[in-house]
């Protein structure tokens, strides 16, 4: 269907929810510039304020997964939004009634970075620096590093983050590169660390752009947005996680990459579960078509079940 056609079925503005941090509209207005460049329809941003943007407690203790989403979620089933666009990894991994999953972007790097005084990588911190990070995953794999590191709870925007450091009471913040690279901070990384040191979050780096399920017109203004790599990356990925039995707070961490194999597209997903003090973590690797995605993920997590992931898990909660 061309951009005219699809325009005309939609009459008027498009509302997009989204969470009002610098960040969230970052995304949401590159999603936002997309739909118009696509089809030609205006969006307007709507700013809906979220459980985990009122509340200064760690995620964890808010209870974890959802805690970003529900309020925008809300909205576009009342019909105050058209569509919601949400960081990937903050959605629960059960499907909303009533919503679909209209487009997936293609994502940034989805890689961890640090950010660190005086230029330093991660080996070049002295034992006992403070490094803080908010993520339960992030503090498991950075101690099972054995640096000797200090992890520091934190929370806060990306700004508010890096701020800790200099002049402040952190030596170095870990944070997904993608966020810095939407905000044009990508100069502050000292180190973009190896998923064969700190394995990333299901789904970091990717954007979801949801809809109402009955809503056709927008579900066809959505899906030009769409891309099928990085789709398959992130099922396989947050099918790991939801046969895990894990939330987004989860020391719980998986990657999918697609490559050319010798008989055509190739999905490598790796995932790993660590325990909260980095005393112990499994890890595992499959191979497939990336159209068994979802076959994948739930293999990748048996296997780490069969090997202790659930007793990992149970310890740090």
């Amino acid at each position: 269907m061309t951009a005219q056609a699809l325009s005309a079925r939609h009459v008027g503005t498009l509302k997009l929810g989204t969470r009002a941090s610098r960040l969230a509209t970052t995304q949401s207005q590159t999603v936002a510039d997309a739909i118009t460049a696509a089809t030609g329809v205006p969006v307007e941003l709507v700013h809906i304020s979220t459980e985990g943007d009122r509340s200064a407690a760690a995620i964890t203790q808010l209870g974890g997964t959802g805690v970003f989403v529900t309020a925008i979620r809300r909205a576009l089933l009342e019909g105050t939004v058209d569509v919601a666009v949400h960081s990937y990894k903050d959605l629960p991994t059960a499907p909303e009634p009533g919503l679909v999953m209209a487009a997936i972007p293609p994502r940034e790097d989805p890689r961890d970075a640090l950010v660190a005084r005086d230029g330093l990588t991660l080996g070049e911190l002295p034992a006992g620096a403070r490094v803080g990070t908010g993520a339960p995953r992030r503090v498991a794999q950075l101690r099972a590093l054995g640096l000797g590191l200090e992890v520091v709870p934190i929370r806060g925007n990306v700004d508010t983050r890096m701020a800790r450091v200099v002049p402040g009471d952190l030596d170095a913040v870990v944070l997904a590169r993608a966020g810095l690279t939407r905000l044009g901070r990508l100069d502050t990384i000292t180190e973009t660390l190896d998923p064969l040191q700190v394995l990333p979050a299901p789904a970091q780096g990717a954007l979801a752009v949801e809809c109402r399920a009955d809503d056709d017109a927008t579900r066809a203004l959505l899906t030009p947005l769409d891309d099928a790599v990085t789709r398959a990356c992130v099922l396989a990925e947050r099918t790991t996680l939801a046969t895990l039995e894990a939330g987004c707070s989860a020391p719980v961490a998986a990657y999918a990459e697609v490559a050319e194999g010798e008989d055509g597209p190739e999905l490598f997903l790796r995932a790993s579960v660590t325990a909260l003090d980095g005393s112990d973590g499994v890890r595992g690797s499959v191979t497939g078509p990336p159209d068994d995605a979802e076959r994948l993920g739930r293999e990748l997590a048996a296997e780490l079940l069969d090997r202790g992931a659930a007793e990992l898990m149970a310890a740090s909660r």
